[in-house]
């Protein structure tokens, strides 16, 4: 049989996420002196495939509950990553309760069955949504709803080309990596989807396209160009804020992104799987910058934090395709799935969390910014709600990547407490529940700042003088 060695070097690996494979990662490994933890490691690594970003595993957890992961060992971490789906935490009770009454009464509902959960979690999700987007179709993973989203536009529009922007991240299936941005996920894997553009995203920092004045809107021309010389474009895909190394395109830039659509007769996908359901402040993204997509993709968070959930939201006037099976999942309306989604946006209500969000992200852009002035190694932060990127570099005329720095602070955060990703091999991406307390946001920031001066201090002492 034929094997393949890596071609690909750490810092593309990067891209999505940290690696597992790195020399900190081995260093990592190596420290840990409970036995239970190294037993359980080993197995994991002896029975999973092993795959990027996951297998051979950072550590071995035992219990997860608000915001804290505890390992079989019981350090506890605070979870700043969650994989995105922990936006009321971990094991919220009322998600729970609601999933266990509903397993009780309607464990499973087949595909040619309704039910009054899977119902009332339809026009919750419509009523939170707001505007048009008035039909739903549930999933069991966002990457399927990227799928059924791509086959509706195709129906709707007769095209089957797609403009979407490089290094986005939209799932790991051939369909969701064909039109991703990351060229990691497509490494090796042969001819994909055919139809895809790529374009430039509105990046404010390090950008593809700089402007003078630090405006965003000429990559919204550069769509529309692409749009007019390419012809037969259906579908334009993207994320309202890119969830990897967060990037915050302004309101200027979706507002224009949505005239273009509107004009060339292009429909808008926007997927919001990472970071729906109030991780911005708001329900949806979108909301965030006055526009409404065609088609709206959500996951992740929908679940509670305990059952895979996700949904594709869109227009009633593109329930045209009856005859067409977009999704034909097993769990297509999963009770228990639906059960979660409602207790979810239950609390969100009752707890008052977008509100919440709002005044934490005030709060978390002062700390960063305080910390930007001491650090020269911080070379941008950004964010809104509660998703926020620190990025990382050696330089800050040049603004080249600070990736040793990185996973230094994030290793030595790990040590402390605190976990989360670096992404792009430099941004430190933080994104806690959004139930966290005050205290304990304050808390980890403290180990942030602490992390990040140790590596200054350590790898550039000319920055600090």
């Amino acid at each position: 049989m034929k094997t393949h060695a890596p071609s690909l070097s750490q810092r593309a690996l990067a891209c999505e996420g940290d690696t597992n494979t790195s020399p900190s990662r081995e260093r990592w490994t190596a420290a840990i002196s409970d036995t239970a933890t190294q037993a359980l490691l080993e197995d994991d690594s002896r029975y999973f495939l092993h795959q990027a970003m996951s297998t051979p595993c950072l550590d071995a957890l035992e219990s997860a509950e608000g915001i804290y992961l505890t390992d079989v060992a019981g350090k506890r971490y605070m979870d700043f990553h969650g994989n995105n789906v922990h936006q009321l935490g971990h094991g919220h009770p009322e998600v729970l309760a609601a999933i266990q009454n509903q397993l009780a009464t309607l464990p499973f509902a087949p595909r040619r069955f309704t039910h009054q959960t899977a119902v009332d979690c339809a026009k919750a999700l419509t009523a939170i949504a707001g505007g048009e987007l008035n039909r739903v179709l549930f999933a069991p993973g966002g990457t399927s709803v990227i799928g059924m989203a791509l086959k509706l536009a195709r129906f709707i529009t007769g095209h089957y080309k797609v403009v979407s922007l490089w290094d986005a991240f939209h799932g790991a299936s051939l369909d969701a990596i064909s039109v991703g941005g990351e060229a990691c996920f497509r490494e090796g894997m042969g001819p994909l989807m055919a139809g895809v553009e790529r374009i430039p995203p509105p990046v404010s920092y390090r950008g593809a396209l700089p402007s003078q004045d630090g405006s965003d809107l000429h990559y919204a021309d550069y769509l529309e160009y692409v749009i007019e010389k390419e012809g037969g474009i259906g579908a334009f895909i993207a994320e309202g804020v890119r969830n990897t190394d967060v990037q915050v395109p302004s309101r200027a830039y979706w507002q224009r992104v949505r005239d273009i659509c509107d004009r060339h007769n292009v429909m808008l996908i926007i997927d919001d799987i990472p970071n729906g359901m109030g991780r911005t402040g708001h329900w949806f993204t979108h909301q965030a910058f006055g526009i409404e997509p065609d088609i709206l993709c959500i996951g992740k968070g929908l679940g509670g934090g305990v059952v895979p959930m996700a949904a594709m939201l869109t227009k009633d006037q593109y329930n045209l395709a009856a005859q067409v099976s977009l999704g034909h999942y097993t769990h297509e309306k999963s009770p228990i799935g639906c059960a979660a989604a409602l207790a979810t946006i239950r609390v969100m209500e009752e707890q008052q969390l977008l509100a919440k969000v709002q005044d934490d992200a005030a709060y978390l852009s002062g700390r960063l910014r305080t910390m930007k002035a001491r650090w020269p190694i911080i070379g941008d932060v950004r964010g809104m709600g509660l998703l926020w990127g620190i990025e990382l570099v050696t330089d800050r005329t040049t603004q080249a990547r600070a990736f040793a720095a990185a996973e230094q602070v994030m290793y030595r955060c790990l040590e402390l407490g605190l976990s989360f990703k670096v992404s792009q091999g430099n941004v430190i991406q933080l994104s806690p529940p959004l139930t966290i307390l005050r205290d304990d946001l304050a808390q980890a920031l403290d180990w942030v700042e602490q992390a990040i001066a140790e590596a200054c201090e350590q790898h550039y002492q000319g920055l600090i003088g």
